[in-house]
C-alpha cells in the first residue's frame, strides 16, 4: 500500500506544483493588496451599492463592518471561490483515480501483480488526499508570506482555519466523484455529473443568501456547510467533522464497489444496474 501510495503522490507533483505555486501566488498579492483596498473603502461601498444584490450574493456579507475586516476580505477575494476553483481539481482527480487506468488498459495489470485491491485502492485514496493537503500547504504559505507586505496581523493558525474547512468540501466532492466513477459507465460521466452537484449547489447556498425559499433546499446542500473566510474567527467544529463523515461514507462505498467491481480491459463501460448490487449470476451455456 506504501508503493501504491508515493507511486499515486508521484504521478500528482505536477498538479501539486502547478495547483499549489499558482493558489500561493495569488494569495500573496491579494494580502498585499489588502491596504490598497481599505484605503478606498468608501468609494468601493459606493460601487457596490450600485451592483444587484443577487450578483453581490455570491460573494456572502458585503456589508462595510464586515468585508474591510481582515477575514471578512480574504472571504470575499479568496476564499468565496475556492471550492469551485480547487473543485475542479477534486472532481477530477477523484473520478479518474481508479477508472482512468481501467479505461486505459492498465489497471487489470497492476491487479495482476501479488497486491489486493484493499491495498490499491487504499493507496491510491491517500495518494489524493495527500496531494490535496499539498496543495493547500502551498496556498497556505503563499498568504504567510504575503501577510509581510499588509496590515493583516492574522496568525498561521488563524489563516490554516478556514483551509481546514476547504480541505473538506475538497474530499466531499473528491469521494462523490470516485463513488461515482465506480457506478457509472464511464470516468467522463462521474467527472460531469459531481461538477453539476458542485455548481449547483455554489448557486444555490449562494442565492439562499437573497432568498429565503431556497434556505430549505440549501440544508441539503454541502456547500452550505463551507465556511470561508469566517472559519478565521470561529470554525465550526460540527459542521467540519459532518462533511468530513460523508466523505468517509462515500469513500466507504466506493471500495466496497470497487472489491465487487468486474473490470474491464480498456475503454468505457455500459450501463448495468444489476452490478450495483452484485455481480449477474452465469448463464447456461446452451
Amino acid at each position: 500500500m506504501i508503493t501504491v501510495f508515493l507511486h499515486t503522490l508521484a504521478r500528482s507533483r505536477g498538479a501539486i506544483l502547478g495547483w499549489g505555486i499558482s493558489l500561493a501566488l495569488l494569495g500573496m498579492y491579494l494580502m498585499t493588496f489588502y491596504d490598497t483596498l481599505a484605503e478606498q473603502q468608501e468609494t468601493i461601498m459606493q460601487l457596490i451599492s450600485s451592483y444587484p444584490p443577487e450578483l453581490m450574493a455570491f460573494f456572502g456579507d458585503m456589508s462595510a463592518l464586515t468585508m474591510f475586516t481582515p477575514e471578512g476580505y480574504l472571504g470575499f477575494e479568496f476564499f468565496s471561490f475556492m471550492p469551485l476553483v480547487l473543485g475542479v481539481f477534486a472532481v477530477l482527480a477523484g473520478s479518474s483515480l481508479l477508472v482512468a487506468d481501467e479505461e486505459n488498459g492498465t489497471l487489470d495489470l497492476v491487479l495482476a501483480y501479488p497486491i489486493s485491491r484493499t491495498a490499491l485502492f487504499m493507496g491510491r485514496l491517500l495518494g489524493l488526499v495527500a496531494a490535496l493537503a499539498a496543495i493547500l500547504a502551498l496556498t497556505w504559505s503563499g498568504l504567510m508570506i504575503g501577510r509581510n507586505w499588509s496590515s493583516i496581523e492574522l496568525s498561521g493558525t488563524e489563516l490554516a482555519r478556514p483551509f481546514l474547512s476547504l480541505a473538506a468540501v475538497l474530499l466531499f466532492f473528491g469521494a462523490l466523484a470516485l463513488l461515482l466513477s465506480m457506478l457509472l459507465p464511464s470516468r467522463n460521466l462521474a467527472a460531469m455529473a459531481t461538477g453539476l452537484i458542485l455548481v449547483a449547489s455554489y448557486f444555490v447556498t449562494s442565492l439562499a443568501r437573497i432568498d429565503d425559499s431556497l434556505e430549505k433546499i440549501a440544508r441539503f446542500s454541502p456547500l452550505n456547510y463551507y465556511q470561508g473566510g469566517n472559519a478565521v474567527v470561529d470554525l465550526n467544529g460540527q459542521w467540519l467533522l459532518g462533511l468530513l463523515g460523508v466523505a468517509a461514507l462515500f469513500a466507504l462505498l466506493a471500495a466496497w464497489r470497487f472489491q465487487r467491481r468486474d473490470i474491464r480491459v480498456a475503454g468505457e463501460g455500459s450501463w448495468q444496474w444489476p452490478l450495483l448490487w452484485g455481480k449477474p449470476a452465469a448463464r447456461p451455456l446452451r
